[in-house]
């Protein structure tokens, strides 16, 4: 037990300390001896090389054969070792035996020298014999060794083969079921390790041993000290004099306003990254400038650095986050007292992952066996998930001390506390996940919860930065945006549009990129590797089959909740910020909104589809059965919601617009697909579906007109009456009137003169056509108490009594039958009244009982 625990934290130190990748100078063959331990395939072949570069050329053949049918992570496992041992074979033999007989072979042409030219001193046949004998070996030779490296090539390939499908084999073993962090079976890897990971740790260490061994020779110690010296110092002393002098060029060289935070928390990221980057190519060099990687330690290497990148970017994004340093530079809404809680998290987080890193690694690297690897992830997931959990406790009871000494809580959104419950739902599933023996979920949801928080900061900088450097770039307040502002000849509203419009599309494209990163990425991601993801996604077929499994289902839900979230989001960004700065009246408004939301619903909904697996050509029954729909039931549904695409096209009425139909008048509150919504005078909606908008005649008030509306009267005197006098009064009326405006004036036109009297009507316009009934109203009082005031009346009706004679009329000469009988003067049809037995009076336009 103690022996186990001496190796694993001797590999661990070494690993931390003195064994980064050496990307620039472990490109060449591995050397000699650095075997891993395995006895070579090939150790009896010694003079023909070219039989067992056949043999391994052979062997290289059935391993990608293999590759590309086999299923099984154990396959998967066993073929990359396979192709491990051959690649040393083959590096071997180049090393032993085909190199040093070419370096031979030419070293004795070298001694014959070159072949005589024409016209000089023949050779000997004896000597011109083995000169072709050996320039014959020399291209052979020459063969073989391209052979060699073709080999070497090609198993490099089917190893990124094999690492893509282990890599895609991870969501089944997630359902891979051991034994309870709370039993002695899962801690049996400590107290009784098998023999075989024993010495695969062992002879995984003797070659760290040999690497860093090379580092201290003769020669190279003064020089390795001063290279390791000054990484720690670039890791140390250089992170915080890079970010001091970041900080300085943000408050000093940047313009006023919310610029120099988001810049100084970049600044803060970029600091950490950069001398981190620079300090492992400094031991890079320390490390790898004598002697080459082997391949196992090549791999360990390379998956290493990831780590150490992901690692120094939490550290990073953390101190960033919560920047406890400097307080009013905190871009989040983090309470002081939080934040200091929280100091030390950023950098314990970090430390627990890289040593949980290089723990996988090393396993990886040694093959250990399954039981050892299931402890090692099982120990990593506890050890993370009680780090978080304990940070999110400690940030709940500061916040707690807060809330009790009465002072004001932090302002979080309701997205930030949904963040925050996913967290905690997150650590629990985890913690019961390894109480239950499902080791492997629990270290995926810890990894994938570290990696979707490196994600969501990340985009939480990104975001606040490309708002801030859009708004400082364009505003009419800096240099840069009265720049532009002559350069172009715009103005203010338009600078605020473009500032607007770039912030909305850069922020778009960074929620894309943080969805597909959280997709397809995970802890220990390149950026290489993300950019290939992304293409993949955005140029892969996935409209190949109607192939519908849980994995796709559960694709196709987020596919289309975060569809319909981005839809919804720039809908609101473009109601709140980007058309309101237009000069788009209301209804255009509506209307392009409302077509950008059917829009965009169509496509989520497509998309959604594609995640799903649905091929096009599969659907053509839906189509037909859709077809049959239409003609009998849909049809009312379809005829409608194309008459709303008409709509919002040709734009006949738009959301905003008076209109009249049916005997129903009001205004356009909201047009949407199926049907369009009218509000009356007294506040009520009518819904009227969209087919009647297209194929009734509708009356737009404000079509032709939108700001002036008509209030008319016609008004009738009796025959005596002075028609000028009434005219002025009826001037004067409209003319006294606030709401009758004065351009154009008010005119009165003699329209009628019969027995009765003489008609007059007075027009005059008001300043909107949602006024006129009520302006109406409020004249006639007014003409009426002048028009009394001057002794003027309206016309005297005259009475017309009709008696039927007893026993009622004859037959024949009924009501109907009697010329001008039952009509009034205007010709209009009457009902004999029930109150007076064939009575009635008649008085010009009016009947009264």
């Amino acid at each position: 037990m103690r022996q186990v625990l001496l190796v694993t934290f001797r590999l661990i130190v070494l690993a931390l300390w003195g064994l980064v990748p050496a990307l620039a100078f472990s490109a060449g063959n591995p050397p000699g001896g650095a075997d891993g331990g395995y006895a070579s395939p090939i150790a009896g072949v010694g003079s023909d090389a070219g039989e067992a570069l056949n043999a391994l050329q052979a062997k290289e053949d059935a391993i990608r054969q293999r590759a590309s049918t086999v299923t099984g992570d154990a396959e998967l496992i066993e073929l990359d070792s396979l192709s491990r041992r051959i690649v040393a074979d083959v590096d071997r033999l180049v090393a032993s035996s085909l190199q040093p007989e070419l370096e031979r072979t030419r070293a004795q042409l070298d001694v014959l020298g070159a072949a005589p030219v024409a016209g000089a001193r023949p050779e000997t046949p004896a000597v011109a014999q083995q000169r072709d004998v050996l320039t014959a070996q020399q291209t052979r030779l020459d063969a073989q060794v391209r052979q060699a490296q073709g080999i070497r090539g090609d198993l490099a390939n089917v190893d990124a083969q094999i690492a893509r499908l282990l890599r895609e084999h991870l969501k089944d073993q997630l359902a891979l079921r051991t034994d309870s962090i709370l039993s002695a079976a899962f801690w049996a890897p400590m107290v009784h390790p098998e023999a075989a990971d024993y010495q695969s740790l062992r002879a995984f260490g003797m070659q760290i041993e040999k690497q860093t061994q090379s580092m201290w020779r003769p020669g190279r110690i003064l020089a390795t000290t001063v290279l390791l010296l000054a990484a720690l110092a670039c890791a140390t002393v250089g992170a915080s004099l890079l970010e001091r002098t970041t900080g300085w060029i943000c408050f000093r060289r940047l313009p006023e306003g919310r610029l120099r935070r988001s810049a100084f928390a970049i600044s803060t990221v970029f600091a950490t990254l950069a001398t981190t980057m620079v300090a492992i190519h400094l031991v890079s060099v320390a490390i790898g400038s004598q002697r080459s990687l082997s391949p196992a330690l090549q791999t360990f290497t390379d998956e290493l650095v990831k780590h150490i990148v992901n690692c120094a970017l939490v550290l990073a994004l953390g101190r960033a986050f919560l920047c406890t340093a400097h307080p009013s530079w905190r871009l989040p809404a983090i309470a002081d007292p939080v934040a200091q809680a929280l100091k030390s998290f950023p950098r314990t987080l970090a430390a627990l992952l890289l040593f949980s890193g290089a723990i996988e690694q090393i396993n990886r690297a040694v093959d250990t066996s399954l039981q050892l690897t299931i402890f090692t992830r099982g120990l990593v997931a506890l050890i993370v998930a009680l780090t978080i959990g304990a940070s999110l406790l400690h940030a709940n009871r500061v916040r707690t001390v807060i809330a009790a000494a009465g002072n004001s809580p932090e302002g979080r959104s309701a997205l930030a506390g949904l963040i925050h419950a996913a967290v905690c739902v997150v650590v629990v599933g985890a913690l019961a996940a390894l109480v239950f023996g499902y080791i492997s979920v629990a270290r995926f949801l810890t990894y994938e919860l570290v990696w979707f928080d490196i994600v969501l900061c990340s985009l939480y900088f990104l975001v606040m930065l490309t708002r801030d450097v859009c708004e400082s770039l364009f505003s009419p307040a800096h240099a840069s945006g009265n720049t532009i502002k002559h350069l172009f000849g715009l103005k203010n509203a338009h600078l605020a549009q473009i500032s607007t419009m770039l912030t909305g599309i850069f922020r778009s494209a960074l929620i894309v990129a943080a969805v597909i990163a959280l997709l397809t990425g995970g802890l220990g991601t390149t950026p290489a590797d993300l950019i290939d993801s992304i293409l993949e996604v955005l140029g892969g077929d996935r409209l190949r089959a109607l192939n519908i499994v849980p994995a796709h289902i559960f694709s196709a839900l987020l596919t289309a909740g975060v569809g319909v979230y981005l839809v919804r989001s720039v809908r609101r960004w473009f109601d709140r910020e980007l058309l309101p700065k237009t000069e788009m009246s209301p209804g255009m408004r509506a209307s392009l909104l409302t077509l950008f939301a059917n829009i965009g619903y169509v496509l989520v909904v497509l998309q959604s589809l594609s995640v799903l697996g649905v091929r096009w050509h599969n659907l053509a029954w839906i189509v037909s059965a859709l077809s049959v729909g239409i003609g009998f039931g849909l049809q009312e549904i379809v005829k409608n919601f194309i008459s709303g695409i008409i709509l919002l096209a040709e734009r006949p009425v738009k959301v905003g617009d008076m209109i009249s139909i049916a005997g129903i008048e009001g205004d356009i509150r909201r047009i949407s697909v199926r049907a369009t919504q009218i509000q009356l005078a007294d506040k009520s909606t009518v819904i009227v579906p969209n087919s009647q908008l297209i194929s009734q005649n509708v009356r737009n008030v404000t079509m032709g007109n939108t700001t002036q509306g008509i209030a008319s009267l016609a008004l009738t005197f009796a025959l005596d009456v002075d028609p000028e006098q009434v005219r002025d009064i009826l001037l004067d009326a409209y003319g006294d009137h606030p709401s009758v405006l004065a351009h154009p004036a008010p005119t009165v036109m003699f329209t009628q003169l019969t027995p009765e009297g003489i008609t007059l009507t007075v027009t005059g316009h008001v300043r909107s056509p949602r006024i006129a009934a009520d302006t109406k109203s409020e004249l006639l009082f007014a003409i009426l108490k002048r028009l009394r005031a001057a002794d003027i009346p309206l016309s005297t009706p005259r009475t017309v009594l009709v008696h039927a004679p007893q026993g009622g009329l004859p037959d024949g000469l009924g009501a109907a039958s009697r010329p001008g009988a039952g009509r009034s003067r205007q010709g209009t049809a009457t009902s004999a009244p029930a109150l007076s037995r064939d009575r009635r009076c008649v008085s010009g336009n009016n009947e009264f009982m």
